[in-house]
Protein backbone atom coordinates (compact mmCIF):
# COMPACT_ATOMS: atom_id res chain seq x y z
CA UNK A 1 0.00 0.00 0.00
CA UNK A 2 1.24 3.45 -1.02
CA UNK A 3 1.96 6.09 1.27
CA UNK A 4 -1.07 8.61 1.45
CA UNK A 5 -3.36 5.12 0.82
CA UNK A 6 -3.41 3.58 4.67
CA UNK A 7 -6.84 3.42 6.27
CA UNK A 8 -7.58 3.18 10.02
CA UNK A 9 -8.63 -0.40 9.49
CA UNK A 10 -5.63 -1.56 7.28
CA UNK A 11 -3.57 -0.09 10.18
CA UNK A 12 -5.22 -1.43 12.82
CA UNK A 13 -5.34 -5.14 11.04
CA UNK A 14 -1.64 -5.71 11.27
CA UNK A 15 -0.76 -3.59 14.35
CA UNK A 16 -0.24 -6.46 16.70
CA UNK A 17 2.55 -8.10 14.18
CA UNK A 18 3.62 -4.43 13.93
CA UNK A 19 3.28 -4.68 10.49
CA UNK A 20 3.62 -0.51 9.92
CA UNK A 21 7.53 -1.61 10.67
CA UNK A 22 7.14 -1.98 7.00
CA UNK A 23 6.40 1.48 5.71
CA UNK A 24 8.65 3.41 8.12
CA UNK A 25 11.06 3.87 5.55
CA UNK A 26 8.63 6.01 3.68
CA UNK A 27 8.28 8.22 6.74
CA UNK A 28 10.45 11.70 6.07
CA UNK A 29 13.57 11.75 8.06
CA UNK A 30 13.12 14.82 9.80
CA UNK A 31 9.68 13.49 10.67
CA UNK A 32 10.75 10.47 12.10
CA UNK A 33 13.23 12.29 14.33
CA UNK A 34 10.51 14.09 15.77
CA UNK A 35 7.80 11.13 16.31
CA UNK A 36 10.93 8.62 17.95
CA UNK A 37 11.36 12.16 20.41
CA UNK A 38 7.56 12.33 21.04
CA UNK A 39 7.73 8.55 21.88
CA UNK A 40 10.99 8.82 24.06
CA UNK A 41 9.64 11.20 25.94
CA UNK A 42 5.96 9.77 26.27
CA UNK A 43 7.80 6.38 28.28
CA UNK A 44 9.69 8.91 30.46
CA UNK A 45 6.38 10.80 31.76
CA UNK A 46 4.96 6.86 32.37
CA UNK A 47 7.91 5.97 33.78
CA UNK A 48 8.19 9.38 36.42
CA UNK A 49 4.67 9.02 37.02
CA UNK A 50 5.51 5.54 38.93
CA UNK A 51 8.73 7.13 40.52
CA UNK A 52 6.19 9.48 41.85
CA UNK A 53 4.08 7.16 43.26
CA UNK A 54 6.97 4.86 44.98
CA UNK A 55 8.10 8.91 46.39
CA UNK A 56 5.18 9.05 48.19
CA UNK A 57 4.87 5.77 49.47
CA UNK A 58 8.37 5.79 50.67
CA UNK A 59 7.69 9.48 52.77
CA UNK A 60 8.68 11.59 49.95
CA UNK A 61 12.21 10.39 50.66
CA UNK A 62 14.02 10.83 47.07
CA UNK A 63 16.64 8.13 48.51
CA UNK A 64 14.33 5.80 49.38
CA UNK A 65 12.74 6.26 46.31
CA UNK A 66 15.58 5.57 44.19
CA UNK A 67 16.68 2.28 47.02
CA UNK A 68 12.88 0.81 45.99
CA UNK A 69 13.32 1.07 42.16
CA UNK A 70 16.65 -0.16 42.15
CA UNK A 71 15.87 -3.06 44.09
CA UNK A 72 13.08 -3.56 41.62
CA UNK A 73 15.06 -3.01 38.82
CA UNK A 74 17.91 -5.89 40.40
CA UNK A 75 14.96 -8.05 40.62
CA UNK A 76 14.34 -8.46 36.64
CA UNK A 77 11.05 -10.08 36.22
CA UNK A 78 11.40 -13.25 38.11
CA UNK A 79 12.15 -11.38 41.30
CA UNK A 80 11.18 -7.88 41.29
CA UNK A 81 8.01 -8.52 43.94
CA UNK A 82 10.53 -10.05 46.24
CA UNK A 83 13.39 -6.81 46.03
CA UNK A 84 10.45 -4.44 46.45
CA UNK A 85 9.14 -6.18 49.64
CA UNK A 86 12.88 -6.06 50.87
CA UNK A 87 13.36 -2.61 50.00
CA UNK A 88 10.47 -2.05 52.28
CA UNK A 89 12.74 -3.81 55.30
CA UNK A 90 16.34 -2.58 54.40
CA UNK A 91 16.10 0.81 53.59
CA UNK A 92 18.86 2.89 52.18
CA UNK A 93 18.88 4.67 55.49
CA UNK A 94 20.26 1.63 57.55
CA UNK A 95 22.49 0.56 54.43
CA UNK A 96 23.92 4.05 54.43
CA UNK A 97 24.61 3.92 58.49
CA UNK A 98 26.32 0.64 58.21
CA UNK A 99 28.46 0.87 55.25
CA UNK A 100 32.02 1.29 56.17
CA UNK A 101 31.91 -2.70 56.66
CA UNK A 102 30.63 -5.56 54.20
CA UNK A 103 29.80 -8.14 56.73
CA UNK A 104 27.25 -5.90 58.20
CA UNK A 105 25.95 -4.71 54.37
CA UNK A 106 25.62 -8.16 53.44
CA UNK A 107 23.77 -9.68 56.91
CA UNK A 108 21.15 -6.83 56.35
CA UNK A 109 20.41 -7.43 52.43
CA UNK A 110 20.62 -11.04 52.81
CA UNK A 111 19.45 -11.11 56.37
CA UNK A 112 16.50 -8.77 55.59
CA UNK A 113 15.52 -11.50 52.31
CA UNK A 114 15.57 -14.55 53.85
CA UNK A 115 18.36 -15.82 51.77
CA UNK A 116 20.70 -17.01 54.85
CA UNK A 117 18.46 -19.46 55.58
CA UNK A 118 19.24 -21.39 51.83
CA UNK A 119 22.85 -22.17 53.21
CA UNK A 120 24.53 -24.53 55.50
CA UNK A 121 27.05 -24.10 58.44
CA UNK A 122 30.50 -22.70 58.19
CA UNK A 123 32.49 -19.46 60.30
CA UNK A 124 31.18 -16.81 57.69
CA UNK A 125 27.79 -17.64 57.41
CA UNK A 126 27.94 -18.04 61.35
CA UNK A 127 29.12 -14.28 61.13
CA UNK A 128 26.72 -13.40 59.36
CA UNK A 129 23.78 -14.83 60.70
CA UNK A 130 25.07 -13.19 63.86
CA UNK A 131 25.54 -10.15 62.75
CA UNK A 132 22.27 -10.32 61.70
CA UNK A 133 20.76 -10.93 64.98
CA UNK A 134 22.16 -7.64 66.22
CA UNK A 135 21.05 -5.40 63.02
CA UNK A 136 17.46 -6.93 62.84
CA UNK A 137 17.23 -6.03 66.87
CA UNK A 138 18.65 -2.70 66.28
CA UNK A 139 16.28 -1.57 62.96
CA UNK A 140 13.22 -3.99 63.76
CA UNK A 141 13.67 -6.15 60.51
CA UNK A 142 11.26 -8.92 60.35
CA UNK A 143 13.12 -11.06 57.65
CA UNK A 144 11.37 -12.48 54.45
CA UNK A 145 11.05 -16.02 53.89
CA UNK A 146 13.08 -17.93 51.57
CA UNK A 147 10.15 -19.43 50.06
CA UNK A 148 9.57 -15.79 48.94
CA UNK A 149 12.07 -15.78 46.47
CA UNK A 150 12.69 -17.55 42.65
CA UNK A 151 15.63 -19.66 42.84
CA UNK A 152 15.37 -22.31 40.29
CA UNK A 153 15.28 -21.94 36.71
CA UNK A 154 16.99 -18.46 36.41
CA UNK A 155 20.48 -17.23 35.11
CA UNK A 156 22.91 -17.50 37.65
CA UNK A 157 23.76 -14.10 37.12
CA UNK A 158 20.60 -13.33 38.38
CA UNK A 159 21.02 -14.89 41.43
CA UNK A 160 19.67 -12.71 44.14
CA UNK A 161 22.16 -13.73 46.27
CA UNK A 162 24.81 -12.75 43.69
CA UNK A 163 22.38 -9.01 43.15
CA UNK A 164 22.28 -8.61 46.54
CA UNK A 165 25.97 -9.22 47.04
CA UNK A 166 26.96 -6.97 44.65
CA UNK A 167 24.74 -4.31 45.45
CA UNK A 168 26.10 -4.41 49.25
CA UNK A 169 29.51 -3.66 47.48
CA UNK A 170 28.21 -0.46 45.24
CA UNK A 171 27.62 0.80 49.30
CA UNK A 172 30.69 -0.31 51.06
CA UNK A 173 32.73 3.16 52.33
CA UNK A 174 30.53 5.52 49.63
CA UNK A 175 28.04 7.74 48.85
CA UNK A 176 25.23 5.47 47.48
CA UNK A 177 22.51 8.22 46.70
CA UNK A 178 20.06 9.43 44.51
CA UNK A 179 22.19 12.34 43.84
CA UNK A 180 25.51 10.58 43.43
CA UNK A 181 23.16 8.60 40.82
CA UNK A 182 22.50 11.72 39.38
CA UNK A 183 25.64 12.40 38.48
CA UNK A 184 26.28 9.72 36.16
CA UNK A 185 25.96 11.40 32.16
CA UNK A 186 27.17 8.09 30.28
CA UNK A 187 26.61 4.82 29.55
CA UNK A 188 30.22 4.65 31.37
CA UNK A 189 29.48 6.01 34.14
CA UNK A 190 26.66 3.95 34.83
CA UNK A 191 28.77 1.32 34.51
CA UNK A 192 31.08 2.72 37.24
CA UNK A 193 28.58 3.72 39.25
CA UNK A 194 27.51 0.31 39.80
CA UNK A 195 31.27 -1.16 39.79
CA UNK A 196 30.93 -3.16 43.34
CA UNK A 197 32.14 -6.21 43.40
CA UNK A 198 31.45 -9.38 45.02
CA UNK A 199 33.92 -11.38 47.46
CA UNK A 200 35.58 -14.76 46.39
CA UNK A 201 33.55 -16.43 49.10
CA UNK A 202 29.85 -15.82 47.22
CA UNK A 203 31.44 -16.35 43.19
CA UNK A 204 31.30 -19.72 44.58
CA UNK A 205 28.59 -20.31 47.48
CA UNK A 206 25.69 -18.41 46.19
CA UNK A 207 23.97 -21.52 44.41
CA UNK A 208 23.40 -23.88 47.26
CA UNK A 209 24.02 -27.66 47.26
CA UNK A 210 25.38 -27.61 43.44
CA UNK A 211 28.87 -25.77 43.10
CA UNK A 212 28.32 -22.86 40.52
CA UNK A 213 31.01 -20.07 39.73
CA UNK A 214 30.87 -17.37 37.89
CA UNK A 215 33.25 -15.28 35.93
CA UNK A 216 32.48 -11.88 37.09
CA UNK A 217 32.25 -9.83 40.29
CA UNK A 218 30.47 -7.69 39.35
CA UNK A 219 27.21 -6.37 37.16
CA UNK A 220 28.32 -6.46 33.60
CA UNK A 221 27.51 -3.55 31.23
CA UNK A 222 24.34 -5.13 29.85
CA UNK A 223 22.79 -5.15 33.26
CA UNK A 224 24.45 -1.71 33.97
CA UNK A 225 22.52 -0.52 30.63
CA UNK A 226 19.31 -1.31 31.53
CA UNK A 227 19.82 0.10 35.05
CA UNK A 228 20.41 3.17 33.26
CA UNK A 229 17.43 3.02 30.87
CA UNK A 230 15.26 1.72 33.25
CA UNK A 231 16.56 3.31 36.46
CA UNK A 232 18.44 6.27 36.08
CA UNK A 233 17.38 8.16 33.07
CA UNK A 234 13.99 7.88 34.32
CA UNK A 235 14.99 9.06 37.97
CA UNK A 236 16.78 12.04 36.03
CA UNK A 237 13.71 12.86 34.37
CA UNK A 238 11.02 12.42 37.16
CA UNK A 239 13.25 14.85 39.47
CA UNK A 240 13.54 17.26 36.98
CA UNK A 241 9.96 17.75 36.96
CA UNK A 242 10.07 17.96 40.68
CA UNK A 243 12.95 20.42 41.12
CA UNK A 244 11.76 21.97 37.82
CA UNK A 245 15.55 22.18 36.89
CA UNK A 246 15.69 21.37 33.29
CA UNK A 247 19.35 20.59 33.41
CA UNK A 248 18.33 16.85 34.52
CA UNK A 249 16.23 16.29 31.97
CA UNK A 250 18.26 17.01 29.27
CA UNK A 251 20.76 14.99 31.06
CA UNK A 252 18.59 11.96 31.05
CA UNK A 253 18.29 12.33 27.03
CA UNK A 254 21.83 12.89 26.78
CA UNK A 255 22.49 9.47 29.18
CA UNK A 256 19.81 7.03 26.51
CA UNK A 257 21.63 8.90 23.69
CA UNK A 258 25.30 7.42 25.19
CA UNK A 259 23.61 4.11 25.92
CA UNK A 260 23.76 1.05 23.06
CA UNK A 261 20.36 0.43 21.34
CA UNK A 262 18.08 -2.05 23.00
CA UNK A 263 17.46 -5.40 20.67
CA UNK A 264 14.58 -7.47 21.62
CA UNK A 265 11.29 -8.77 20.36
CA UNK A 266 9.66 -5.12 20.56
CA UNK A 267 12.11 -4.03 18.00
CA UNK A 268 13.64 -6.49 15.93
CA UNK A 269 10.67 -5.80 13.83
CA UNK A 270 11.97 -2.38 13.14
CA UNK A 271 15.41 -3.06 12.85
CA UNK A 272 14.43 -6.10 10.62
CA UNK A 273 12.51 -3.87 8.19
CA UNK A 274 15.64 -1.90 7.51
CA UNK A 275 15.37 0.85 10.31
CA UNK A 276 18.45 1.96 12.00
CA UNK A 277 18.38 2.51 15.98
CA UNK A 278 21.33 4.22 16.73
CA UNK A 279 20.95 4.14 20.61
CA UNK A 280 18.68 3.76 23.88
CA UNK A 281 16.53 7.26 23.17
CA UNK A 282 15.74 5.74 19.76
CA UNK A 283 15.05 2.00 21.27
CA UNK A 284 12.91 2.92 24.10
CA UNK A 285 10.97 5.25 21.41
CA UNK A 286 10.43 2.01 19.33
CA UNK A 287 9.34 0.20 22.78
CA UNK A 288 6.63 2.79 23.23
CA UNK A 289 5.34 2.42 20.08
CA UNK A 290 5.24 -1.27 20.19
CA UNK A 291 3.96 -1.65 23.94
CA UNK A 292 1.04 1.47 23.98
CA UNK A 293 -0.03 2.18 20.53
CA UNK A 294 0.41 -1.51 18.69
CA UNK A 295 -0.56 -3.82 21.36
CA UNK A 296 -3.70 -2.26 21.61
CA UNK A 297 -4.54 -1.20 18.52
CA UNK A 298 -4.26 2.21 19.56
CA UNK A 299 -3.67 3.57 15.38
CA UNK A 300 -5.62 6.87 15.51
CA UNK A 301 -3.87 7.91 18.72
CA UNK A 302 -0.20 6.65 17.03
CA UNK A 303 2.02 9.41 16.11
CA UNK A 304 3.62 7.04 13.23
CA UNK A 305 -0.12 6.29 12.74
CA UNK A 306 -0.98 9.25 12.21
CA UNK A 307 1.79 10.20 10.27
CA UNK A 308 0.97 7.40 7.30
CA UNK A 309 -2.63 8.32 7.72
CA UNK A 310 -2.10 12.10 6.35
CA UNK A 311 0.65 10.71 3.53
CA UNK A 312 3.13 12.86 5.29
Amino acid sequence: MAAGQHTIESLRHGARRQECCVHIQNVDALELNVILNRLTCERLDRKARDIMRTFKATGESWNECFHTMLLGVLGGMDNRAPMLRLAERVTNNMLMRENSSIVKLEALLLGGAGLLDIYGDDDYLRLLREEFSHLAAKYGIVPMMAGEWQLTGIYPHNHPTLRLTQLAACFLNRDFTLQSALECRTSDAIYKFFGGETSDYWLTNFIPVNSHSVTTYRMGHIKSDLLGINLIAPMMHAYSAYTRNSNTANDAIRLLESIAAESNRLTKPWTGAGLTIRNAFESQALIQLSKEYCSTLGCERCPLGKCLLSGI
